[in-house]
């Protein structure tokens, strides 16, 4: 299907908002009037322009308050109508949204109302255009896409229909069945757009919080299905009022914003409800090729002696180093974490750099990242280096696809003669999760890329308490969860505290793992006596057990069904930490509860850090 985007949903001037949305693969544009409004370019400098990129001006919007209005005011919007659709001949576009009015003299009349929208269309229909109602949530009278339509259909004029806003009806909480009902040819136009499920006024909600497709809550898929069966033929439009977009750059944002229309097209076509098949959207992209475990973390410091300290107190080995470049592999258990030395950084920067994840078919998954418009990384290697592929996630994490049984990455690798010490049951066993932080204005995209680029299921985002303000964060994890990743965005976008990662490794026996780490001299993350003071209270523990956890700076979370989660935090080394957990029963969080702690004693030590000289 033809793909298009509201200009309100980029940032930028509006030559800037239409080239993005070129670049980023659409085929039609719907001007915003503040849009058209602040740009020094005629309406016929600007339909020449989306001709040259290759852009057709689906729709102009938005004719405000026009139907079941005084005489008098009636006919000064025809007025005003008039001009706009001369504007719009000017301009190429045929199709113009009028919404419900929320006018204070708006009256509740469906025949004065039908009346007013027939003569309005007659006067569109002398200019060319078609006119679309859209019933707006919050409309004074008209609140639901099935009242719009039974105007629409009362007032029974060719050059009129309806539009339908996916954040309008789901917003209300309407039955998207009842599209069905509308024939096809008389809607006019779809937009599209997702939201979260927050407890707030709905215009706030739609003007401040809407989202694309596969970032919030709603199930547009299912609404489009509905759409479908009607037989409408217009383009999946994307209108999204967002207050990060619009200070994000457009580029990215469109390309964000393309992305969520191939998977929503994906999910369209896949769902138990499918639409027939002429109805469908023909699949454009790979099925997915979910990952299956960790092949390494690779992190990048010029100086890695902290590092390695660091990795070898928990107990890892150096096991290789790679043939021609100064990447070693540290590895215990199935956890293997790549130190790259050669990159240039700062010296206090070690970060967390790319990822191996695990694939069934590397290649597939590939493939199904490039289609979904994930940059594809140029890779600098030797002949004789694996050609493993890599696409770039939204905060620049480079994630490569391996092969599952390791033979592509690994044999780049020269064996060292090193294992790891064996340590029983305090040993690490392999990489539980890693927590990413995401610029501020990446976090819904992150989301999106991770469940469609990489086919991970996400859960309920959280909002964490931070000493100075909030973080907010969403897991995305495979099904049987050998894959999870943490994303979050914080409040704090100055504080290198909150830009921290870290990789989280699993262990069965967190107290014995934590007590050789701290025999080793690296010192654990301290955590203030009053967090177990609560925890008594709280819980019930075995006598001896929450001193244990007290002295070493164990944290104890339990889930609803009795799993229990106990996890530990090491220092921070540049901007990475880790963290050593042990889940029982079956406990699938990731200590939300503790986060606030864990983060308040994080400051605390940068905190006293940075007084003492250190840092």
């Amino acid at each position: 299907m033809r793909t298009s985007i509201a200009t309100v949903s980029l940032s930028g001037t509006l030559t800037e908002k239409l080239t993005a949305a070129a670049r980023a693969g659409f085929d039609g544009v719907e001007i915003f009037e503040n849009d058209l409004l602040a740009s020094p370019l005629t309406p016929g400098e600007v339909r020449t322009r989306c001709a040259d990129l290759g852009l057709t001006v689906d729709l102009y919007q938005p004719m405000r308050d026009i139907e079941a209005v005084p005489a008098e005011l009636f006919a000064r919007n025809l007025r005003r109508a008039r001009h706009k659709f001369a504007l719009m001949r000017e301009l190429g576009a045929d199709t113009v949204l009028v919404c419900s009015s929320v006018d204070p003299e708006a009256v509740d009349d469906d025949a004065l109302a039908a009346a007013h929208l027939r003569e309005l269309a007659d006067l569109a229909q002398d200019f060319g255009v078609r006119v679309a109602y859209e019933a707006l949530a919050w409309g004074r009278h008209v609140s639901t896409y099935d009242h719009a339509w039974r105007i629409v259909e009362a007032a029974g004029h060719p050059a009129l229909g309806t539009c339908l806003d996916s954040f309008h009806i789901l917003s209300r909480g309407s039955d998207p069945q009842g599209i069905e009902d509308i024939p096809g040819e008389k809607i006019f136009f779809l937009q599209l757009a997702d939201a979260p499920l927050p407890a707030m006024d709905v215009l706030q909600w739609s003007r401040h919080h809407r989202c694309f497709p596969g970032q919030g809550g709603f199930d547009v898929a299912g609404l489009v299905r509905h759409v479908l069966r009607t037989g409408y033929a217009g383009p999946l439009s994307l209108e999204v009022f967002n207050d990060v977009f619009r200070q994000a750059e457009a580029a990215p944002t469109a390309v964000d914003a393309r992305r969520s229309l191939l998977a929503l097209q994906e999910e369209v076509g896949t769902g138990e409800d499918t639409p027939p098949a002429s109805l469908t959207p023909t699949p454009v992209i790979p099925a997915p090729v979910v990952p299956t475990g960790f092949a390494f973390a690779e992190l990048v410091a010029a100086d890695a002696e902290p590092l390695t300290g660091l990795l070898a107190a928990l107990g890892f080995a150096r096991t290789a180093r790679h043939r021609s470049k100064p990447v070693d592999l540290w590895q215990q258990g199935e956890a293997r974490i790549l130190v790259n030395t050669g990159a240039v950084v700062r010296r206090d920067a070690a970060h967390l750099a790319a990822v191996g994840l695990e694939s069934p078919d590397p290649r597939g998954a590939a493939d199904r990242a490039e289609a979904l418009l994930a940059p594809v990384l140029p890779r600098r290697r030797a002949p004789e280096d694996a050609p493993l592929d890599a696409v770039a996630a939204p905060d620049g994490t480079e994630l490569f696809f391996c092969d599952a049984r390791h033979t592509d990455w690994r044999a780049d690798f020269e064996d060292t003669g090193q294992t790891p010490a064996a340590t029983a049951t305090a040993g690490i066993r392999r990489i539980d999760h890693l927590a990413l932080t995401q610029p501020w204005h990446h976090f819904d995209e992150a989301t999106l890329f991770h469940r469609s680029v990489l086919g991970l299921d996400a859960e309920d985002s959280v909002d964490v308490a931070d000493p100075y303000g909030l973080q907010r964060s969403r897991a995305v994890s495979n099904p049987d969860g050998t894959v999870r990743i943490a994303l979050t965005v914080g409040a704090a976008p100055t504080d290198d505290t909150v830009h921290a990662q870290h990789i989280a490794f699993a262990t069965d026996d967190v107290v014995a793992a934590a007590r050789r780490l701290r025999d080793a001299g690296a010192p654990l993350l301290p955590i203030p006596a009053n967090y177990y003071d609560d925890l008594a209270a709280r819980h019930e523990f075995a006598d001896g057990e929450l001193e244990t956890y007290r002295e070493l700076g164990i944290l104890y979370d339990r889930d609803d069904s009795g799993g229990s989660l106990r996890h530990c935090y090491t220092r921070t080394v540049g901007r990475v930490f880790f963290e050593l957990l042990q889940r029982d029963g079956g406990h699938r969080g990731y200590g939300a509860r503790n986060a606030p702690v864990r983060l308040a004693a994080q400051h605390a030590v940068r905190t006293a850090s940075a007084l003492s000289g250190g840092g």
